[in-house]
């Protein structure tokens, strides 16, 4: 069975998306749509796929399933015509930025039976999928603590920062469905702190380019989580999890896994610098378990709710950053 996709925006990761989507076995690219011509005749030069309107691939007869890459005050009103033209849905986090809106669109979702999945690539990586399975083996016992580092070789252009929602929503979300699916427990309580550290102009549009959050659970397990717009070195990915038993890690990819010692010391090569060559694997490993969940009819690992609970946890930084206190995430789910 081949499940036949289309691709809604063609931007950055647009073609990341096409580019997994052919990679694929079992998935086929049909069409793509972009506002900007040439940025959809790039993705049809490189993958053979039509050119389509947005109308035209919604209503399509021969496309079982679309991405969703647009901006992202577009993505909820594009999975409710998605749900209602019986399409399963790929879409990039968030599906929105507003809390009710998000509930709202789901609620859609539900009533018309669509599958939906969201794009938290973090998940498909091979290295933390193999560290949560170490995790789920029960080798290192109960879980008590984790520790995400999470920087960005650099800030993105302004102009994205401006409709963003911001590094908790666009940046951290990330490691808030992480850390659900490393804890294994829902958060009960945020406490967080930001700073503009890297750039004032960051801060003069709103936002924040360095942040540490504190997670924790109604049991009492906790998760740290720290993030910034700058590392020198490179694109900084690691977690830690500590256990009863012992402690588990996943570290930094570099661009060729050697080490050299001589006199003057060990060397390695550089951190790989970017996130489309870091997450290359996990983003092919996404849409292949979205075509194996399609194939077997069953549901996929990243859904709705789990964006709902990351934009919740995101929404819960926010009003610790802005009120000084720990949060309880009922207060922003209520």
């Amino acid at each position: 069975m081949t499940i036949r996709f289309g691709v809604l925006g063609a931007g950055r990761i647009g073609q990341v998306h096409a580019r997994a989507i052919a990679s694929v076995e079992g998935a086929s690219l049909v069409a793509v749509f972009d506002p900007m011509e040439a940025a959809a005749e790039a993705v049809q030069s490189k993958y053979g796929c039509d050119i389509r309107s947005l109308e035209a691939i919604i209503a399509a007869d021969d496309i079982d399933a679309v991405a969703i890459c647009t901006p992202t005050d577009t993505h909820a009103d594009l999975i409710e015509r998605l749900s209602r033209a019986g399409k399963a849905i790929f879409c990039e986090k968030p599906i929105d930025l507003s809390l009710p809106r998000v509930k709202d669109c789901l609620k859609v979702v539900e009533d018309t039976g669509a599958t939906l999945m969201l794009g938290f690539n973090r998940r498909f990586d091979p290295d933390f999928e193999a560290l949560h399975a170490a995790i789920a083996a029960g080798k290192i016992g109960e879980v008590e603590m984790v520790t995400i580092t999470s920087r960005d070789p650099g800030a993105p252009p302004y102009a994205y920062i401006q409709v963003s929602g911001g590094i908790f929503r666009d940046m951290t979300i990330h490691d808030f469905d992480v850390a659900r699916w490393m804890l294994g427990e829902e958060v009960a309580s945020v406490q967080a702190a930001a700073s503009v550290l890297v750039d004032p102009k960051i801060g003069e549009l709103g936002d924040y380019d360095s942040v540490n959050v504190i997670l924790r659970t109604a049991s009492g397990k906790q998760c740290v989580i720290t993030n910034s717009r700058r590392a020198a070195y490179g694109y900084d990915q690691r977690i830690e999890v500590l256990g009863s038993k012992g402690v588990a890690s996943a570290q930094n990819t570099h661009e060729a896994n050697i080490e050299i010692a001589t006199a003057d010391g060990y060397q390695r090569p550089p951190l790989l610098n970017f996130f489309m060559t870091r997450y290359t694997a996990a983003y092919a490993a996404e849409i292949a378990h979205l075509v194996a969940a399609l194939t077997n009819k069953s549901q996929p690992r990243t859904t709705g709710h789990d964006g709902l609970m990351a934009l919740a946890l995101a929404e819960a930084a926010l009003k610790s950053v802005a009120e000084g206190r720990t949060v309880a995430l009922t207060e922003v789910l209520a």
